[in-house]
Order: structure tokens, then C-alpha cells, then sequence
């Protein structure tokens, strides 16, 4: 019977160890996997482009995903706005998404460890040597690629907004 697309999406929203799995085969097929994190709260502008520009170099893209209490964590008592699986769920279902994967840490340096992508792709507000990873990616020949911001587009600022 085939899946529903709901479930077809639900289906990549993966633990750390199935996401292991995953990366495993993927690896096996020569697939080049990239891998980006963060928060995606609320979903705009900015975040599309980074994510479609991350795509754009591999094969497989994985975003590690903060949980709840990670990102009141980060960003303080009033977030996320929306909860974590509405904030996987809205992120599985882009196309351009192959993998969603929920951290407590308060770095994803651990999920970067377990699924060593080859690729590791953040913000224009961070540089390679900020990026939690980049040593590690580098050591086996990997690397860490810098996207630049889309000026005026942040969660904090839709939320000034709405306020």
C-alpha cells in the first residue's frame, strides 16, 4: 500500500540512529550529503534561500533541527513560537529537504559527528571557523560553506512585526 503524503513526509523526520542508517546508504550510492541547522521558528524568505542554496550542493540535505527547550535555550522564554514537531513537520515537507532531525544539544555537534556530512552550510552571520563542525568536517576532507543573509528577514523581526 503506498503512503499518504503526510506519512511520506512524517517519514523524514528521523531519530539520530535511523538517521545514521540513512546516511550509511547514501554514502554506499556516493550521494554527497549537506547538512544545515537551526531553529526555523517561524518560516520566511531567508530561511528558503539558505535551505535552496544548500540543496543546490549536494545530493541529500539534512537539517538538524533545535528542540523546544534548546531553542528557549538560545532564544528565551517566549520561543519557539510553534512547537517542535510543527516546526519538523513544516521543514520535512519542503522538496528540497531529505532529512529532519530533532537536537537537545545545545550545539548539533554530535548529530555532525554521528552523520559526518560532507558539506556543513550556515548563515552569512557565521564564518567557517564559527561553525560548530568545521574542524571535524575538515579532518576528513569536507567542508563548511557560508551563505549569505537575506537582508530584512528574521524570525525575531516577523515577530517585532506581528507585536
Amino acid at each position: 500500500m503506498q503512503k499518504s503524503k503526510l506519512e511520506s513526509v512524517q517519514s523524514k523526520i528521523v531519530d539520530s540512529e535511523t538517521l545514521a542508517r540513512i546516511c550509511a546508504g547514501w554514502k554506499v550510492n556516493d550521494h554527497k550529503i549537506i547538512f544545515t541547522n537551526g531553529c526555523f521558528d517561524i518560516l520566511h524568505q531567508g530561511h528558503i534561500k539558505l535551505l535552496l542554496s544548500a540543496a543546490e550542493l549536494g545530493n541529500k540535505l539534512i537539517l538538524g533541527l533545535n528542540t523546544d527547550a534548546s531553542v528557549k535555550k538560545l532564544k528565551g522564554e517566549n520561543r519557539p513560537v510553534n512547537d517542535e514537531y510543527s516546526r519538523a513537520l513544516v521543514m520535512a515537507s519542503q522538496l528540497f529537504v531529505d532529512a529532519v532531525c530533532l537536537f537537545e544539544e545545545d550545539t548539533p555537534l554530535e548529530l555532525i559527528q554521528i552523520i559526518k556530512p560532507d558539506v556543513i552550510v550556515k548563515g552569512g552571520d557565521y564564518t567557517p571557523e564559527t561553525v560548530v563542525g568545521n574542524d571535524f568536517v575538515q579532518s576528513y576532507g569536507g567542508k563548511t560553506v557560508i551563505i549569505p543573509t537575506v537582508e530584512g528577514f528574521s524570525t525575531t523581526n516577523i515577530i517585532s512585526k506581528m507585536k
